[in-house]
């Protein structure tokens, strides 16, 4: 897909507090670029602080599209963002604009490029620690590991069937994504546009650890715990609805309805968030034709610029 005639998109990815946003606004500051958000957790109304929404200010800055476009309580499947981001690319091409996709939610950017009928291929390192772990736990500790993130494939599987369980469990690890959500997709039709991808990505991971922590305890001094309280209020959220599965919410729910202290949430959600962030450059490592910026270096914005002016000038 390098055909001069089309025209072009950036992707800009990366895990976790790696510090997409703050380049993203930059970029849009430098270059003739709008801003499409690849985020399944930002889609949700009210729920800015644990997803590191962009901020008002940043907002007016550098409008972000396809963030509030969902109330919590409703489910956002990957082929309705490609139908949505579709959209959004072709308006911003048509205004003369080149669109600029930015986010962490991997599976959403393979989507968009390749369509959605193919489910990840195996991971040898995956399927591994998961036969590992079923041999401690058996097949029904690991069926209701499943349940836990996807009761719908759950109910779909018998608690013995380890080769579906490990499947299925797999397939998360590798997406982030509940297996319903992608087997009932159809594809979709290459992308027709010439794709830059350009990855941030610590090649120091203690870097990114020290982030990961220092930003949930920001966040928590933002009103984390008040963000979710109100939420509660205001839709009776419970385990299974989408947003409670949030990485971040997910913890401090379990802290509000007393299963867990206080520390224990704060602990248990930076891990979390260490594993998605895992999960997210595992990802990143197969994914093909990326440009990678070293993020625990300081980052070169202007270099950054500069390689994409090339493109822009092609």
């Amino acid at each position: 897909m390098t055909s001069p005639e089309l025209p072009l998109a950036i992707f800009l990815m990366g895990p976790t507090a790696a510090g997409k946003t703050l380049l993203a606004i930059s970029l849009h500051d430098a270059l003739p670029v709008e801003i499409v958000s690849v985020d399944s957790s930002q889609v949700y109304r009210g729920m800015d602080i644990g997803t590191a929404k962009p901020t008002v200010s940043e907002q007016l800055r550098a409008a972000h599209r396809l963030i509030d476009i969902r109330e919590p309580t409703q489910s956002y499947s990957a082929a309705e963002f490609c139908i949505d981001a579709s959209r959004e690319m072709a308006m911003i091409t048509e205004q003369g604009k080149i669109p600029l996709l930015v986010g962490g939610t991997m599976f959403y950017f393979s989507a968009l490029e390749y369509g959605l009928s193919d489910l990840p291929s195996g991971n040898l390192a995956i399927r591994s620690r998961i036969s590992e772990l079923a041999q401690q736990l058996g097949w029904p500790g690991m069926h209701k590991r499943l349940h836990d993130i996807d009761p719908v494939s759950a109910t779909r599987i018998h608690p013995n069937d380890g080769q579906r369980i490990q499947r299925a469990l797999e397939i998360y690890e590798l997406t982030g994504q509940p297996p319903s959500k992608i087997t009932d997709t159809r594809p979709g039709e290459l992308l027709p546009y010439h794709i830059v991808k350009i990855a941030l990505w610590p090649d120091d991971r203690q870097w990114l650890h020290r982030r990961i922590a220092g930003r949930f305890d920001s966040m928590l001094e933002q009103g984390f715990v008040e963000e979710v309280e109100q939420l509660r209020r205001r839709f009776d959220l419970n385990m299974n609805a989408p947003s409670t599965r949030i990485v971040g919410y997910r913890q401090i729910h379990e802290y509000l309805t007393g299963k867990i202290n206080y520390s224990q949430m704060r602990e248990q959600a930076i891990a979390a968030t260490r594993q998605f962030a895992k999960r997210q450059i595992t990802w990143l490592r197969n994914y093909p034709a990326i440009n990678v910026i070293d993020t625990s270096k300081p980052l070169r914005t202007k270099e950054c610029i500069d390689f994409l002016q090339k493109y822009m000038h092609h």
